[in-house]
């Protein structure tokens, strides 16, 4: 279990839905805002951002190493992509305060030590490591010293890449790590989701896992929380007017909202998996089979099968108990429909 802002997040607490905000700003702060609202309405329980500027990210070249040539988006220089993309640090102090005014817990992911120290100094409760960073060791050991929890994705990750990253955020950090399974395809296709990973994830390290969803619908999401999945991280965009980086693998407002219903409503249906039967099947255990008397029988009579039937409702004594009363003598005359109950038998 981890705590965020007090919330504990754990396979045995409902949910903790994440809106991804991301490039989905469009630009503009107003936007940005407006969407932290809007993920607050729709039951969100975190928004979070990614910190980082292009010069943080990569080199104003135009060497082809730093030309996309395959994916979404292809033909785009990387400065361009994460100059386009970036939400920039003078936002930040703003987008914190606005959360905190509106109650929703607000966090990002910091792609270098620079912001780290920003978001520290912001006071973030958690930070993220995305998943094209796990391999950034020396990022994780600098994210884990400021002893906040670290919510670490596995896009592409080995699993020795995720036992080092593992490795170094236990070492320098507080012990509180939160893994999520990841397909790092924008986006991705829900038949290649691999969901068993989440019950992988935790018996190999012993921790609680998230899924951070890049799919178009909420089939991922929820076969995650059935398999015991406590977080789900959606990329999350105010409307279908807005066109950007991320735009195309980003659920609406609509959407979030059926995902935090139905990932809820999917974490009460698994129950404790204890022998406890719920209260509300009580009202119909009378309809189950019990023994019954088929024919009138005078005082001193012996019961046959022919006597006794085992038939619905259930407020006779219990089939079981059908062959050991066979043979046995009635005590007292009794009709067709009574019950049968031990009071009515000799010995």
């Amino acid at each position: 279990m981890i705590k965020i802002n007090g919330r504990e997040i754990s396979s045995y607490h409902n949910p903790y839905i994440i809106a991804e905000l991301s490039a989905n700003h469009s630009g503009s702060i107003n936007i940005a805002l407006e969407t932290i609202k809007a993920a607050k309405e729709c039951g969100a329980d975190a928004v979070k951002l990614q910190t980082y500027n292009a010069a943080s990210m990569t080199l104003d070249s135009v060497k082809d190493d730093f030309l996309i040539k395959e994916g979404l988006w292809k033909g785009k220089r990387l400065y361009d992509l994460y100059n386009e993309a970036s939400t920039p640090y003078e936002w930040h102090k703003e987008l914190f305060k606005y959360a905190g005014k509106l109650g929703i817990t607000i966090f990002s992911s910091p792609f270098d030590e620079f912001a780290v120290d920003l978001l520290d100094d912001l006071g973030t409760p958690a930070f993220k490591i995305a998943s094209f960073e796990i391999v950034d060791l020396p990022l994780i050991k600098y994210a884990a010293s400021k002893g906040k929890p670290l919510l670490i994705s596995t896009g592409m990750a080995s699993e020795n890449e995720i036992d080092e990253a593992l490795d170094v955020a236990k070492e320098y950090g507080n012990g509180e790590v939160l893994l999520f399974h990841c397909i790092s395809n924008y986006p991705s296709v829900t038949e290649e989701s691999n969901i068993r990973m989440i019950s992988t994830l935790r018996d190999k390290y012993d921790c609680e896992i998230g899924l951070s969803d890049h799919t178009l619908d909420e089939t991922a999401a929820l076969a995650a929380v059935s398999l015991g999945a406590c977080a789900i991280e959606k990329h999350f965009i105010l409307n279908d007017k807005i066109i950007g980086p991320d735009s195309s693998f980003s659920i609406l407002p609509e959407d979030l909202k059926s995902l935090k219903i139905k990932t809820n409503q999917c974490w009460q249906a698994l129950g404790s998996g204890k022998f406890i039967r719920p209260i509300s099947e009580k009202i119909n255990k009378v309809f189950r089979r019990s023994l019954y008397f088929v024919k009138n029988m005078k005082k001193g009579d012996t019961i046959t099968n022919e006597h006794v039937k085992r038939i619905r409702p259930g407020y006779g004594i219990s089939p079981k108990f059908y062959e050991q009363i066979l043979n046995k003598k009635v005590n007292k005359a009794v009709n067709i429909g009574d019950r049968v109950s031990w009071e009515l038998i000799d010995n």
